[in-house]
Formats: C-alpha cells, structure tokens, sequence
C-alpha cells in the first residue's frame, strides 16, 4: 500500500495502479482488487466512534473530479456531527416512502411473498376475498405510508358487532400487511391496526361480542344407530364418515387419506404433517370396524388416479366436504350435526365413560400441547394405550 500527499493522485497514478489501495489524501482511497476499481472514503464516524469505510462509486464510472466531489460532501457531513452513511440510509428511506405504493399493492406483494408457506390451498382466495370485500373499498388505494387509526376502523367498525370473527381476522391480515410495510421501507411509526394497547382501547373486545359456537354434535348414547345407518349405505361418503368417526380424524385427513399412509398389516394409519392441523405426524390405531371399512374400499384402489383410498366423483379428487355432511345428515335423520362434530362425540364419550385418561383421549385427537413444557418433553404418541381405546370405541359404535 502507498500513500500519496493530499490531492496528489493523477489520471496516470490511477491507470498505473493495478492492485491493492491507493490513498488520495482526506480519507479518499482508489481500492482495486481482482476486475473492480473501487473510489472508497475511511472515515471515523462522529456518532459512533468508530472507523468506517463508504463506497463512493466505481472508478470507471466516476472520475478523480467527481471522486473528490463526493469524498468532499461526507467530510462537511462528518464536520458537522453526521455519519455520512447514516445519512445516505435515511434517503433511500425516504425516497421509498416517496414512492406512494398502495396499500392494494403491497397487499399483493405480501401475498405472493407468503402464500408458498401456508399450507391451506385456499388461503392466496381468502386473504384475497376478504380484503377485497372489507378493505380496499376503505383505504385499498392510499398511499401505504398514510394509512391512519381512522382508516384502520373505518373498514372495521361496520363488521366489528355483527361479523366479529370475520373482522379479527381482517385486523390481523391488516396489521400483517402493515408490518410487511414497514419492513421493507415504505411506511414509518406504529402499526394502527394494533389490537393490543391500541385498538383495544376502541373497540369492544371480540370474546364480549362473539358466542362461543361448538360444532354441533351426535351425542354418544345415540352414535350407534347413526353408525348402522352409515353401514347400510352403499355411498362411499357413508364409509368416509364411518371411518371419521371411528379413527376420531378430521373430515379433511380422511378426504384426503391414501392408501400409502395405511398400513394394514400393522394396522396404523400414519398421516404426514404437512396434513395435520398442528403440522405433527400422527399415527391412527385402527379398530376392526376401521380395518373392515378399509377393505371394501380397497378394490376401488387406482394409484394412477391419486391413490385416495376415498375417491370423488371426478377422477384423482377427493369427496367434498359437503358430501360428508350429507351422509351424516342423512343417517341421523337431522341437519342439526356436523362431520367435525363426531370428534367431540369421541371426547365427550371417552370423559364420560373414563374410556381413558385425558393425556390419552387428547393423544387420539392430535390435540396440540399447550404446555410448551410438557411438549418438550413429550417423547411418545401413546400409541399401543390408544388401540385398546379405539376398539371399545368402535364396540359403542356398534352397540
């Protein structure tokens, strides 16, 4: 490294130098290293004390002129208290914030940036819908840096008492998008669609407003002849909410079950958890009434059309929700329960009768641990103590 007196580099130093620094005097250094030719200003930064070294711009972009220049700019910055790169952060930050995208736009941004996480395939239609419905009718097209408070219950207050699950939700994707916002430079300051210490202080919480609504429920007493009226039927959605019912799983577990997650030697059905609702693989024991049901359907096997071991109507898609929801309906005899509602028909049976202990009737419904202490430490699914469970199960069944 050589060291020139201040101002002394020419044309002919800079074209002669080939590798390694060459100081211009004042801070201002010519930095080449492999094919770049790099203009660079070392300074001590008056805010934090210590050394630091500021791109000034390509040496073949920028003359020795126009290096000086600038290098000439940061030191009456740096005289006057400033960090010269903190300085040229804080414009870029402003010229993004000058940008005036839309709240619409970067909801769309958020969106596309999210959506490959979520593991709901309608997800990308719903934040899209909701949105669409509740928001940007309100404040979709203002400048995202604008969005206020106001803006914020402008588009809740009119959802807030007679669709409050709706709005909490809305809230949330707001506040997201907000935070989204910030991160990336084109908004400052708090987020107005806080619900804590902020909006909370407006509006009514949602647990004085909404009703807790339980998923309406056969009662376990009157699960057999509903279960006999399941058996009788020829339907393949009968036989999906027979094994429903039987395993304790969601509507959309068994919808979408396949014959690779059975093993029927073993008797276990293993659903992976990319399918489960708290994204942990969980084992299902099954009774001889699952097993029995599982070999009717195995001559409708086709692996070259998905390999669901419940096909739909159309070739290599699951049944829908609502054809499960119609057989139910009709072997109870009632609308008035619903598929999801066979799991706490399950619960309330295994509570009432003492089928179990409670750590082994939440095991067969791959209920999360809310103790993150015991989930630690939470080494097995219990599964041998859950196979005698699921028969006595499917004996009440069938009683």
């Amino acid at each position: 490294m050589s060291r020139l007196p201040p101002n002394r580099l020419t044309a002919l130093h800079i074209s002669r130098h080939k590798s390694g620094s060459i100081c211009d005097g004042g801070g201002l250094w010519l930095v080449v290293s492999g094919g770049s030719r790099l203009w660079e200003l070392r300074f001590k930064s008056p805010v934090t004390g210590k050394r630091r070294q500021m791109g000034l711009g390509s040496a073949f972009d920028l003359s020795l002129a126009e290096a000086r220049s600038r290098a000439s700019d940061c030191r009456r910055l740096i005289e006057s208290g400033l960090d010269p790169i903190l300085e040229r952060e804080k414009e870029k930050a402003a010229r993004k914030l000058e940008t005036g995208l839309s709240f619409e736009d970067v909801a769309a941004r958020y969106i596309q940036e999210q959506a490959p996480g979520w593991k709901d395939h309608k997800a990308i239609a719903t934040w899209t819908g909701s949105l669409a419905q509740h928001v940007f009718p309100v404040f979709g097209g203002k400048a995202v840096r604008t969005i206020d408070t106001q803006d914020v219950l402008a588009a809740l207050r009119p959802i807030w008492t007679e669709k409050t699950e709706t709005a909490g939700r809305v809230r949330g994707r707001i506040e997201r998008i907000l935070d989204y916002a910030r991160a990336q430079g084109w908004r400052e300051g708090e987020n107005p669609a806080r619900w804590r210490g902020h909006l909370s202080a407006t509006l009514p919480p949602p647990s004085k407003l909404m009703k807790v609504q339980h998923y309406k429920a056969v009662g376990w007493k009157e699960i057999s002849p509903v279960m006999k009226a399941l058996s009788a039927s020829e339907g393949l959605a009968a036989k999906a909410v027979g094994f429903c019912c039987l395993t304790a799983a969601r509507s959309g577990e068994v919808r979408n079950a396949t014959w690779s997650e059975i093993d029927m030697a073993a008797r276990v059905w293993t659903i992976p958890d990319h399918k489960m609702k708290a994204g942990r693989e969980h084992r299902v024991p099954l009774s001889s009434d699952a097993m029995a049901i599982l070999q009717k359907m195995q001559p409708l096997r086709d692996l070259s059309a998905g390999d669901l071991v419940f096909p739909g109507h159309k070739r290599g898609k699951p049944l829908s929700d609502v054809a499960l929801s119609k057989a139910l309906h009709l072997a109870a005899g009632t609308k008035e329960v619903t598929v999801h509602g066979l799991r706490s028909t399950f619960r309330d049976w295994a509570s009432d009768t003492d089928a179990c202990s409670r750590e082994v009737a939440e095991m067969a419904l791959a209920h999360a641990i809310e103790n993150k202490v015991e989930a630690a430490y939470r080494r097995t699914d219990l599964l041998e103590q859950r196979r005698p469970l699921m028969e006595a199960w499917a004996a009440q069944c069938r009683e």
